[in-house]
């Protein structure tokens, strides 16, 4: 072993990340990190899949370094943590991919190229970014094993997904359904709900909305409404007018009081009477309208006028309107099954008079709660459907979202414009287009635009719209209970995503669109015969080939393409050979019972089924690895963690299946984390120019500082602003005061030859402050340890810092620098360099589940020196156990509190611009008991040592120097004290000193005003001190310090002299002469220059290890330097 302190000319974390890495690999540290150990048994993590078809961002490195963390820190706590790695390679994002690489649409397929050819492209793609995602992975440090990942279009993986619905189907939780459900039409899919839920997806949009005028049959409404001359119409409002040649029904409130109103059309300026929600009417009669009390005021109306007139005629219930008729609105075509339950009034509880009429269009066709609504009338509504020319029956609106021909003048326009290309866009939309006809046909009351949140496809980021589909639903409806009981058992960080966000979903949780109308994904396993007399689910490669031989034998399929397949040979040859993807298990027909023909269902699987599937899939379960899933060794997960936008997505299925399958949770504690913006808070993009490139900011910065910025500077769960200039900050703040304080060491412990051969030294043996920096240690290692545990790495790192920073660096180093110094290599120095070296060690621990590489090379190079440990990792290590004995809290106390004095002083100092340099004479500290008096007067030597005054004097009576003063804190006092706040105020400003201090050591004073008793809080006053002459006060809490800031002739004489001790120790570094060069010291000569030197010659010379000092008249060659009214030169020379 050599056994000598590694020492380094400057940081440089990317090159340490660079030299581990090599390290790593090299040693397989990863490898035997996974097989290895588990003394504590197994911890178990699931790696949400990435798709590899697109290039990481900044926030996949948020995003890996929680999944890393926990991983590390169990296996240092003695667990074995296999970590498999994964691709996500279906579903829409591949596809889109391909269809713009290869200039077709989702329609060309099958027509311009086969399925077969489409699929072979969408798997090349999916994997083209593996390099890049397994560099990004390496750099950043995340442990996961990239050699075996699972992979979703593998044919073992697919297997497992079919196993897995069938036990669904056979618990009578798969059903096939004709509803109303959310369509992409430009990615040419349905949609589920979850995600129709994720973030982003609703967006603020400006539509043009439409208060349409639907005719009444006069002779259908009730009585009240029908003594009018003119025509009536039931106002229905809308933000789809595309959906209005569609409606064929208007609903109405049972309970809602209903109004016939006289007034006249805006547009044509007919006479009309209008029903509409009493509720509604100051809404949409605004400004351009006024009320009336005469009929007369009514007929009198000119168009000319500015206003038009109104008057309420009538008022009826609700259910009075129920089965009144009206005529067709938009009169292209008619249903065609019963067109004569069409168009009239029903009755729906979920009308209200928020908005709107009070009247809602009803367009069964396209949305949910219309279609529901109407299914409950008697008799049933139809909705909108037609013929086709297949005499199939077919909406208005078709599967690429354009109206059909039979709507006349609107026919092959697309409903929405977002569905044209750019240069295609037409400049009126259809919904302006329907609003301009109506107001012709003097069929709308109001046309304005309106803001409003609509939901757009969550990956072409084009509006949904909501269409009849035929598709398969898992019945979670039926399972949401069970789901919402298990979800209490989950530990979710934070906690408000698991009660809130997520546990609201499953508490409103719908039926799971299965059914994908695409081509590349897990096919659905089921066939049917075509009268769907028959039905039948497949849940294995043994199960189809088995079924294929009896289509054989029966004469429906010439061959077995699963022929040379053998069952029971879980080899990736044997199951590489066949595939099930769409392009062959469409041509697959099976045998019913009865002998039909039995037809897959086309449609895919949705692709969130395949990621939630992974906790088995990637096992192959159950056909192989049976036990890891039925002896739990593998699931549920100790831990998982995605972004919070995965509450609805990987999170939710992860959870839906494993209740329906195995009735128990899928993972016991979950971090969600947040967006990583800009440091202007706005979303990342390449358009907008402001995107962070990964592998810039590792190569420039480092993982580490990365890593520990990304974790340290807020939790992960809030949205995080990445600044790279916060980063610089970390490296120099943290990881530079680290490097400073490990070259500090290994700079004195290479000169004095220490390697930690000798004894660990007692207790008894050390300085107090040895004693308290390994008691803060041992303080800090249960207090990391117990932050890891529950899965709050931010604290950890933020009490990682400032242990480092704080304690370590500025008052450990800082106070026992001269320890290091001193020639006698005694217990002092001993125990200094054992303390120090034992606290690094113990860092390079707690630091190393969240900066891998440099705890890494901390920990190797303190191993290499001292041979402290065996274990060839810092990650192999075991991670610290906290020494009880070592902490003593009342140590910890009494140094706590001279750092808050030392801060108070410098604070002042800092301020005031005095320099620490310059020695002050005196602190003055008010004291309230003798047990202050006592704490304050034991660590007194370390204050002034570090603030640089000579005395310190305890007030026990400080009312006659420091004087303190109050003023009401009006912000406050206004909202909690109300009328009373003047009196407040005043009594406030009659205050004693005696009260002052009452209110400040307890925090509250009971005051009274008039017959009114108010409790004053420290929060409702501004306490300062009065300045004292010569002197300068400041406070923190109850502590108060005044400083002397008066110089005489010998503090200013010992100013420069440890200015000048600081321009020659630079001149020494400068120069490159070793620590222990003893030297010589010329000055340039001056008045005040010479006095401080005579006054102050051996701490000169001691402090510079200067054999002799020389004052010339002229130095032409030495480094020039200028301080406060010193102008001098300076030549050092080694002896």
């Amino acid at each position: 072993m050599d056994q000598k302190f590694n020492e380094y000319k400057a940081l440089n974390l990317p090159e340490i990340s660079e030299s581990i890495l090599e390290f790593w690999n090299k040693e397989n540290v990863f490898e035997e990190s996974m097989a290895g150990g588990g003394e504590n048994g197994e911890y178990v993590f699931y790696e949400g899949p990435p798709s590899a078809n697109g290039m990481p961002g900044i926030h996949h490195v948020m995003a890996r370094t929680i999944k890393d963390i926990y991983p590390r820190f169990k296996t240092m706590k003695g667990f074995r943590v296999k970590r498999k790695a994964g691709w996500d390679t279906h579903g829409l994002p591949i596809e889109l991919g391909v269809e713009k690489e290869l200039g077709i649409t989702k329609e060309d397929i099958g027509k311009k190229i086969s399925i077969e050819e489409y699929n072979e492209a969408c798997k090349k793609a999916v994997m083209r970014y593996t390099d890049v995602w397994n560099q990004l992975t390496a750099k950043m440090g995340y442990w996961v094993d990239m050699r075996n990942p699972y992979i979703t279009y593998k044919t073992k993986y697919m297997e497992s997904v079919w196993w897995l619905l069938k036990q669904i189907y056979d618990k009578g939780l798969l059903y096939k359904g004709y509803t109303v459900q959310p369509y992409s039409p430009k990615a040419g899919t349905g949609l589920s709900s979850h995600e129709l839920n994720q973030p982003g997806t609703y967006q603020d949009v400006t539509d043009t909305t439409v208060t349409a005028q639907f005719k009444a049959l006069k002779s259908t409404l009730p009585a009240a409404f029908q003594a009018v001359e003119e025509e009536v119409y039931f106002l229905a409002w809308t933000t789809t007018p595309w959906t209005l040649p569609s409606n064929t029904a208007l609903t109405v409130g049972p309970k809602i009081e209903y109004s016939l109103v006289a007034t006249y059309n805006q547009y044509t300026f007919e006479r009309i009477n209008v029903v509409i929600a009493t509720a509604l009417i100051s809404k949409q009669f605004g400004k351009k309208f006024v009320e009336v009390e005469d009929v007369n005021e009514l007929k009198a109306f000119e168009k000319t006028q500015k206003t038009i007139p109104y008057i309420v005629l009538n008022t009826v219930k609700g259910e009075e309107l129920v089965e009144a008729k009206y005529e067709q609105l938009m009169p292209y075509v008619q249903p065609y099954q019963n067109p004569e339950n069409a168009f009239r009034v029903i009755s729906g509880n979920f009308v209200t008079t928020e908005d709107g009429t009070g009247i809602v269009h009803t367009a069964p066709t396209f949305g949910a709660d219309d279609a529901m609504a109407a299914k409950q009338a008697t008799p049933e509504v139809p909705p909108m459907l037609i013929l086709d020319e297949n005499q199939q029956a077919v909406p208005l609106v078709d599967l690429t979202g354009k109206f059909r021909e039979e709507l006349g003048p609107f026919g092959g326009k697309y409903v929405k414009n977002a569905y044209y290309d750019e240069k295609d866009i037409p400049e009126k939309s259809i919904d302006v287009e329907i609003a301009i006809q109506l107001k012709i046909e003097n069929k709308a009351f109001k046309v304005e635009k309106y803001v409003h949140s609509y939901p757009n496809c969550w990956r072409t980021d084009k509006p949904i719209l909501y269409y009849p589909l035929n598709s398969w639903f898992i019945k979670v409806t039926a399972i949401k209970d069970r789901m919402h009981e298990l979800n209490t058992e989950i530990n979710w960080k934070p906690k408000s995503t698991g009660e809130g966000r997520f546990g609201n979903w499953l508490a409103n949780a719908n039926d799971w669109n299965l059914s994908r109308s695409r081509y590349w994904g897990i096919p659905l396993p089921i066939w049917r015969t075509e009268d769907h007399s028959e039905e039948l689910i497949i849940g294995s490669v043994e199960e189809l080939k088995t079924e294929i031989d009896k289509a054989v034998a029966a004469g429906l399929m010439k061959e077995n393409p699963m022929a040379d397949f053998v069952v029971g040979d879980m080899s990736d040859e044997n199951y590489d050979q066949i595939d099930l993807h769409k392009h062959i298990v469409d041509d697959i027909v099976l045998c019913a019972s009865n002998g039909q023909a039995m037809y897959r269902e086309t449609d895919l699987i949705d692709v969130w089924f395949d990621s939630g599937s992974m906790p088995y899939a990637q096992w192959h379960y159950p056909f192989e690895n049976k036990e890891y899933i039925d002896e739990a060794a593998t699931h549920p997960a100790d831990f998982i963690a995605e972004g919070v936008d995965q509450t609805r997505g990987w999170f939710y299925t992860l959870h839906a299946i494993s209740t329906m399958v195995f009735d128990k949770v899928a993972y016991k504690n979950v971090v969600s984390n947040g967006l990583v913006l800009d440091k202007d808070g706005k979303k990342m993009s390449k358009r907008l120019g402001n995107a962070v490139d990964p592998f810039e900011t590792l190569k420039n910065h480092g993982a580490d500082a990365t890593r520990w910025y990304m974790i340290s500077n807020a939790n992960p769960w809030d949205n995080l602003k990445f600044d790279i200039e916060g980063v610089q900050e970390v490296k120099r703040k943290f990881f530079g005061t680290l490097y400073n304080t490990y070259s500090f060491l290994a700079l004195y412990a290479n000169i004095d030859g220490f390697t930690f051969k000798e004894d660990r030294l007692e207790a008894d043996r050390l300085s107090e402050l040895d004693r308290w920096i390994l008691s803060e240690l041992n303080s800090l290692i249960s207090a990391v340890d117990e932050a890891y545990e529950d899965y709050d790495a931010t604290k950890a790192t933020r009490m990682i810092s400032y242990f480092v920073q704080e304690n370590l660096s500025n008052w450990y180093v800082r106070l026992g620098r001269r320890r290091f110094w001193k020639d006698a290599y005694g217990d002092d120095k001993l125990a200094a360099y054992q303390t120090l070296t034992f606290c690094l060690f113990t860092l390079s621990k707690l630091m190393a589940p969240v900066a891998p590489f440099f705890a890494e090379r901390l920990y190797l190079d303190l191993v290499q020196a001292t041979g402290l440990a065996s274990s060839k990792s810092v990650h192999l290590a075991s991670f610290p156990i906290a020494d009880k004995v070592m902490i003593d809290k009342a140590l910890e106390a009494k140094m706590q509190l001279s750092q808050r004095i030392s801060s108070l002083v410098l604070s002042i100092r800092q301020k005031e611009k005095l320099k620490v340099r310059q020695p002050l004479r005196k602190v003055m500290i008010p004291v309230d008991s003798e047990e202050e008096k006592n704490a304050i007067s034991a660590i007194a030597h370390l204050i002034k040592n570090e603030v640089n005054v000579k005395e310190i004097e305890l007030l026990e009576d400080a009312s006659d120097i420091l004087v303190k003063q109050i003023k009401p804190n009006f912000k406050v006092l206004g909202p909690k004290f109300g009328k009373d706040m003047k009196a407040v105020a005043q009594i406030i400003q009659n205050f004693e000193q005696e009260d002052i201090h009452q209110i400040e050591k307890e925090g509250v004073l009971t005051i009274q005003v008039e017959d009114s008793s108010y409790e004053l809080t420290t929060e409702d006053v501004i306490i300062s001190n009065k300045d004292i002459e010569g002197w300068l006060v400041a406070s923190s809490g109850q502590l108060t310090v005044a400083l002397d800031v008066n110089l005489d002739d010998d503090l200013i004489k010992e100013g420069i002299a440890r200015e000048l001790v600081n321009r020659i120790q630079n001149i020494r570094k400068d120069s490159g002469f070793e620590v222990t060069d003893r030297v010589d010291v010329y000055f340039q000569a001056s008045v005040a220059l010479e006095a401080a030197i005579k006054s102050n010659e051996s701490y000169i010379k001691t402090e510079t290890l200067c054999e002799n000092i020389y004052i010339e008249r002229e130095i032409t060659d030495g480094n020039d330097v200028e301080f406060d009214d010193i102008k001098t030169s300076i030549k050092v020379l080694k002896r």
